[in-house]
C-alpha cells in the first residue's frame, strides 16, 4: 500500500505560506555574508535542543543547555538529562552534515535514532531498531509492531517520492505527524519526530543558514502541540487543522529570527568583520566539529602559523570565536550566543 497524506489546502493556508515565503526572502537576503551566521547558528542550535528535549520532560534551562554544548559543568542535574542534551546536540550535527541526502532510507534512521536515543536515555527498547513491541501514547494506540517496517517504507517512499512535489511547509508538517503516528521506536519518537521535519526543512533548502528553531514554538505551548496531535488522530488522519498549526509555527519562527537579526544589526555587529574567505572556512569547521586546536587549524586550511594567526585574531576580536585552555592544551571554538 502506498501513503497518501490526505489534507486540503485552504486560502488562510495558502496566504501564511506566502508570508512564510517573503519572510524568508528578507531573511536571506539579511544574511548575505555577514559575520554573525554562526551566533544565530548557535543559538538555533541550543533552543532546538533545549525545547525539543524539554517537551519530553527534560529539565535543563535553555542557558544550562548551553553550557552543555559549551562543555561547563553544570551542577545538580542528572546524568540522564545532560546526555539527552549532548544526544540532541550530536542528532542536529547529524542532519546538517547529510541536508543533501537523497534518498533517505531505513538505516538512516536507525541512524539518528541511534544517536539522540543511545547512551541510556531510553526507558524501553533498543536505540537504532524499530520496537518490537507495541505501545500506547496517552489515548493513541500506534499501530501493531509487525506492521511498523512496512508502515515506514510507505512513509519513506512517499517522503522520498511525492514530498518533493510540496511546500516544504506542507511536506514537514505531514511528515513530522506520520511519524509520530506510526510511533516506529519504542521510546525516543518525540524528538526523532521533529528532528526529520527539521531535516526536511534542510533538504529542501528551506533553512540552508540553519537558523530557525521551530521546537521553541512547539515547546511553548505544549498542550496545544499535544492537542494538535490528537484533533488529527481523531479525525482519522485529516492534517489540514495540523498542517495549518505547523505553518503558524513557522511563520512565528521565521519572525523571531528576523527580530533577532535586526538586533544584532542593531548591537552592531554586522559590521565588525567581513569575513575573508579563509575565516568563513575556519567558522564552517568550527560549527561542524565544535572544536579545534591550532595545530588542526593549520592543517585543515592548509596555511602557516602565522597565516593561522592572521585569520584568528579577528575573529577573536569581534568575539565570534574564544579561545579557551591552556597554550599547550588549548583550543578554539564558536562562541555561544
Amino acid at each position: 500500500m502506498n501513503y497518501q497524506p490526505v489534507f486540503s489546502v485552504n486560502s488562510g493556508l495558502v496566504n501564511r505560506i506566502e508570508q512564510i515565503s517573503a519572510l524568508r526572502e528578507r531573511i536571506n537576503h539579511a544574511t548575505v555574508n555577514v559575520s554573525w551566521i554562526p551566533v544565530l547558528q548557535m543559538d538555533s542550535k541550543a533552543r532546538n535542543a533545549h525545547c525539543s528535549t524539554a517537551i519530553e520532560g527534560n529539565p535543563l534551562t535553555l542557558e544550562q543547555v548551553r553550557a552543555v554544548e559549551d562543555g561547563r559543568e553544570v551542577p545538580d542535574v542528572t546524568d540522564r538529562a545532560k546526555r539527552e542534551v549532548v544526544n540532541y546536540f550530536a542528532g542536529l550535527r547529524h542532519i546538517e552534515k547529510r541536508a543533501d541526502m537523497k534518498p533517505v532510507r531505513h538505516e538512516d534512521l536507525f541512524d539518528l535514532h541511534g544517536i539522540l536515543a543511545g547512551g541510556g536515555v531510553m526507558d524501553q527498547g533498543e536505540a537504532g531498531r524499530y520496537r518490537t513491541i507495541n505501545v500506547r501514547v496517552g489515548a493513541h494506540f500506534p499501530p501493531a509492531w509487525q506492521d511498523v517496517s512496512v508502515l515506514m517504507f510507505d512513509l519513506l517512499s512517499w517522503w522520498n517520492g511525492a514530498a518533493a512535489t510540496l511546500s516544504p511547509v506542507i511536506s514537514s508538517a505531514i511528515l513530522h505527524y506520520r511519524f509520530e503516528e506510526i510511533h516506529p521506536f519504542a521510546d525516543g519518537n518525540g524528538r526523532v519526530g521533529r528532528a526529520l521535519a527539521l531535516w526536511e526543512l534542510y533538504r529542501r533548502g528551506f533553512d540552508t543558514q540553519h537558523i530557525f528553531s521551530v521546537d521553541e514554538f512547539y515547546w511553548e505551548n505544549r498542550p496545544r502541540y499535544y492537542a494538535e496531535l490528537q484533533t488529527v488522530q481523531q479525525g482519522k488522519g485529516e492534517l489540514t487543522s495540523w498542517i495549518d498549526y505547523c505553518a503558524e509555527g513557522l511563520h512565528q519562527t521565521l519572525e523571531r529570527v528576523w527580530h533577532r537579526i535586526q538586533k544584532l544589526r542593531a548591537d552592531g555587529a554586522a559590521t565588525r568583520l567581513t569575513l575573508r574567505p579563509k575565516q568563513e572556512q575556519l567558522l564552517a569547521l568550527l560549527q561542524q566539529k565544535g572544536r579545534m586546536t591550532p595545530a588542526e587549524i593549520w592543517a585543515a586550511l592548509k596555511i602557516s602559523r602565522q597565516g593561522a594567526i592572521k585569520i584568528l585574531q579577528p575573529l577573536l576580536d569581534s568575539e565570534l570565536i574564544v579561545r579557551e585552555g591552556t597554550r599547550k592544551t588549548g583550543y578554539y571554538r564558536i562562541k555561544s550566543s
